[in-house]
This record gives structure tokens, sequence and C-alpha cells, in this order.
């Protein structure tokens, strides 16, 4: 019996698998990743065909490692009002079709990378997939430890993005990296005092400290929202972009760090949204600063 008699795909299949492969968070992981890949680049001798294979491959691993946290937290997703209706816990697809589904973009998107760029893009991809999914997802029920572990997969785009193009670690690279890993925390724990009621049915600890949505927390939120400014500025001293990018850095990262005082003071879950989503406005407004300013130099 063939695999698409047993599975007959549907219209509501193929949106229960795309719904596996979180899309919004995946294309926000492959958008930094092409960043990175074209801050390393001469603009005028991109290839857009390879460009276009890493930036599938990447779509492919991270959809890979998002089903691999879905197929281990099944039943925790079943117990928060968030991931209730995923396609796992509703029934729409069976762990047999998800492993499936997680095996084939895993491979393909690996194989992509291998054939388009190099080992080491390879190696890193490879890592990060493990990370997230055997790590980092697992850590979240044991400890607030599984921030800074997931703050690694989280920030090496970029620098799979660099290294897909020179083929070596520089500190280029470490420095795309070190922007994106800092901008975690602040991401990381304003979602989680946000959702903070719905992680707790599932036993997930994500805040810092004992856990509380207090000042203790936001006072963390800023610490590490404050590191943004200076490592904002990096780019400009190691040439990577100019003095244009390095301004918008600096003014994204002030107003970034203000909404945490703010926070400090009421400790109110409104200021905690307001930093979440001033959070997806920062790293993609800067990233492409960092871009434009090479395009313009």
């Amino acid at each position: 019996m063939s695999l698409s008699a047993t599975y007959p795909l549907s219209t509501t299949d193929t949106r229960a698998y795309l719904s596996l492969a979180k899309p919004r968070l995946s294309s926000l992981v492959v958008f930094s990743a092409v960043i990175g890949y074209i801050l390393a680049s001469d603009i005028e001798a991109i290839n857009g065909w390879a460009l276009l294979a890493f930036g599938v491959g990447s779509f492919l691993i991270t959809a890979s490692a998002n089903t691999i946290n879905q197929i281990a937290e099944i039943d925790l997703d079943k117990l928060m009002t968030r991931t209730c209706m995923r396609p796992l816990p509703t029934g729409r697809l069976s762990v047999t079709q998800a492993v499936l589904f997680t095996l084939v973009t895993g491979f393909a998107g690996l194989a992509l990378l291998m054939f388009f760029t190099n080992f080491l893009t390879v190696l890193f991809a490879f890592l990060s997939l493990v990370l997230y999914a055997f790590v980092y997802t697992p850590l979240k029920k044991v400890s607030n430890l599984a921030v800074p572990v997931g703050a690694i997969p989280g920030a090496l785009p970029p620098l799979i993005g660099w290294i897909a193009v020179t083929g070596h670690l520089g500190v280029e690279a470490f420095i795309l990296f070190a922007i994106q890993f800092i901008w975690q925390f602040p991401h990381f724990w304003a979602i989680a005092w946000v959702l903070d009621d719905d992680y707790k049915k599932a036993g997930f600890r994500l805040l810092p400290g004992n856990g509380g949505r207090d000042v203790n927390t936001a006072l963390q939120i800023m610490i590490y929202t404050l590191w943004l400014i200076p490592f904002g500025l990096m780019p400009l001293f190691f040439g990577i972009s100019g003095p244009i990018s390095a301004l918008i850095a600096t003014l994204a990262g002030s107003f970034f760090l203000a909404l945490t005082f703010h926070l400090m003071k009421d400790c109110s879950s409104k200021s905690a949204k307001r930093i979440m989503f001033a959070s997806f406005i920062y790293l993609p407004v800067v990233q492409i600063s960092f871009l434009l300013d090479k395009i313009g130099s």
C-alpha cells in the first residue's frame, strides 16, 4: 500500500502540515539567515539561485525542528489555550505523519545546504536543530535555563548565513550572533510574562530568577536590553555596516530600553506586551538597516 493511499493528502492536510512548520516563525529565522548571507556577500556577485536554495533549506530545517518540538509536547500543547488547536493535539495529523514530515523536511533542508553551501554551514544548521528540538524543548519543564539554551539556536541564523558565504567563522559572524543572542532574552521573557498563566498549565519555567512577574524579572529584561545598544554599534567598528545603521540601531535600542523602565515601574502585562511587540520590530529594523547601509556603501 502506498503512503498516499494510507494518508490521502487533502487541502486540510496541507494546511495542517504548514501549521506544523510554524511558517511565521520559520520565515523570521530565514529572514535573519538571509541577512547574514547578504552581509557576507559581494552584493554584485550574489548567485540568486544559491541564495534561494539557502533560504529554502533554512526554512525546511526550521520546519523540521518545529515539528519535533510539537511531537515532544503534544500532551502539553493540549493543556494550553495558545497551542491546543495545533494539528497534533486536535488529531488533524497523526504522530506518524509528523515524524515523516520532520524527516523529509530535515534531510531535504540539510541536503540543499550541503549542495549549495559548505559543510560548516550544514554542521551549524544541524547543531541548531538539535539544540532547539532535543535540549531546549525538554528543558522548558525543568529549568529557566531553557531560555539561554534556546537563545543559542535562536541566534545562529545570521551566523549560519555568514558562514554559508565565507566558509569560515570570523569575528563578523560572532557579532551578528551576539546581537541576536542578547535580543533573545527580552524577547523570550516578555512573551513568557504575557503568557505566564498559559505556560504554567504545561509546567513551563521560562521567567528568570524565581519565575515571578515582578520587578526582579523586569530588571533582568532591562539589563539585557541595555546591552543591545553597545552591541548594535559593533557592526560599524568591524566594518560590517556603516554609521547610518549604527545610528538606527542606537535609536531603536534606546526606544526598546525606555519600554523596560515602564515595565519596572508597573510590572503589568500591558507593559510586557509592549516590549514583546517592540522586540518583533527591533530585530528586523536593525538588520535591514545593516543591509541597506552595506548596499549604499
